[in-house]
């Protein structure tokens, strides 16, 4: 157990911008506990080791994590003077890799740690202080909500490190629920405009924004995202060993990285598929969505099973559209917070849950677990919504734009719900298995179906 004090904020006659401020304090704390969680559980060699060249040392995370704090709250936000403006550079992602963040003169654990808490306290102490508002960075509590999201996505990728760890298990949680309800078969989704993206939300990122209007062609989308059984079907089919289902790239990819089955899947002399999960064997369970699968092993599968991957807006639409009101939901549910009857967030469990686990998270469709479990690999690349401009910094989203990413919705069991709605925009590389990714299959309608 993981104790965080949060000071008591000075009495307000505004009661909304005292109730900002505690969920301010609420969602920085959360994260606060959950990366001391996943860094104090190890021991200072496996903090400073890099455990995948795809990966930072988990002390970097830490440190990384105050940083971006001191400059946007403490220096920023509050005009404080710097805590460690030294390190400044050693902690900025843009100008070290992760592969070689190792060879860094970094701040030792002992060091991150106390360096982490003092910018915390001083935080605490610009977050009394402030009005949130009367600027767009701190308009209501921006800033504090763009750090926690940052921390938590960090704290994700942590939890990806662990997954990647060849030592003893270190992580624990309950198993992730059964299914409770049938989910199978397709939806289809009408055509016509819904609107896309956020304006309202005051702490969606630069790259949700700005809300548009997005005509979409009627489409179907499976009900569940694909489960370890389907894909282990294509598996079984000789999915890796047919050239004719790939992509001239994804083939490249797949003969040159060797691959014959997603990451941390084995089989055993018996045929019996298992799977690592942190550390643990754990039996192959086929109604789970199915978990590490870069995007091209996506599209492959996609192929083999005569469909394709939803397009971005699809994928939204799916989620968010309403058809009764003709309006956009925050969530797949409606405009409420996530919570432990919807969705499978927050690392409450360390795995993903089964089809048919969450039937109160489905869309006003009829769509399933659009939120949690897994994030889902979608056709789109990633590019700025028209009207975008970047804030409050380029590095965010910007520089991004236009490369080799593909974009993922959704969010996995490892997003906490700070980071996660029906608009967030998540990217990776299509041959990344590492980041807790799945996917669903969608497809063009015949005609006259749908109509």
């Amino acid at each position: 157990m993981f104790l965080v004090t949060i000071p008591h904020s000075p009495p307000t006659d505004n009661s909304g911008t005292a109730q900002l401020r505690d969920r301010i304090a609420d969602a920085l704390a959360r994260a606060r506990r959950r990366t001391l969680a996943l860094t104090d559980c190890l021991d200072e060699a496996e903090l400073v080791a890099q455990h995948s060249r795809l990966m930072s040392p988990l002390v970097w995370d830490l440190a990384h994590i105050g940083n971006q704090e001191e400059q946007w709250l403490v220096r920023n936000v509050g005009g404080h003077e710097p805590v460690r403006a030294d390190i400044d550079e050693l902690y900025d992602a843009f100008k070290h890799g992760r592969a070689n963040r190792p060879g860094l003169p970094l701040l030792a654990p002992n060091q991150a740690r106390g360096y982490v808490g003092t910018v915390r306290d001083r935080v605490w102490d610009v977050l009394e202080r402030s009005e949130l508002r009367g600027k767009p960075l701190v308009d209501d509590g921006f800033a504090f909500g763009m750090i926690a999201q940052h921390e938590q996505q960090h704290d994700e990728t942590m939890l990806a490190t662990h997954q990647l760890r060849t030592g003893a298990a270190v992580l624990s949680a309950v198993p992730a629920p059964p299914s409770s309800a049938p989910v199978d078969g397709e939806i289809v989704i009408p055509a016509g405009e819904f609107t896309m993206g956020s304006s309202t939300d005051p702490w969606a990122l630069d790259n949700e924004r700005p809300a548009h209007r997005v005509s979409v062609p009627g489409f179907a989308i499976d009900a569940a995202p694909v489960t370890n059984e389907r894909y282990l079907a294509f598996v079984d089919d000789g999915g890796y060993d047919r050239p004719e289902l790939w992509s001239d790239r994804g083939w490249a990819h797949r003969t040159e990285a060797g691959l014959v089955a997603p990451q941390f899947w084995e089989c055993d002399p018996t045929g019996r598929w298992w799977r690592r999960v942190f550390g643990v064997m754990t039996p192959l369970r086929p109604h789970q969505p199915v978990v590490h699968v870069c995007w091209f092993e996506a599209e492959a599968y996609a192929s083999w099973a005569g469909k394709r991957l939803p397009t971005e807006a699809e994928w939204e639409k799916a989620a968010r559209f309403d058809p009764s009101t003709g309006t956009s939901r925050r969530f797949p549910w409606g405009d409420a917070d996530p919570d432990p009857d919807t969705a499978n967030l927050g690392q409450r469990h360390l795995e993903p849950a089964e089809v048919g686990a969450y039937p109160t998270g489905a869309s006003p469709a009829g769509v399933h677990q659009l939120i949690g479990d897994v994030w889902e690999w979608t056709a789109s690349g990633f590019e700025p919504y028209p009207g975008f401009r970047a804030f409050p910094y380029k590095e965010y989203s910007e520089v991004f734009f236009g490369g080799d990413y593909r974009v993922l919705r959704g969010g996995s069991f490892g997003t906490d719900p700070v980071a996660c709605r029906g608009t967030f925009r998540n990217w990776d590389h299509p041959i990344r298995r590492q980041i807790f990714a799945g996917f669903r299959l969608a497809r063009d309608l015949r005609p006259g179906e749908g109509e």
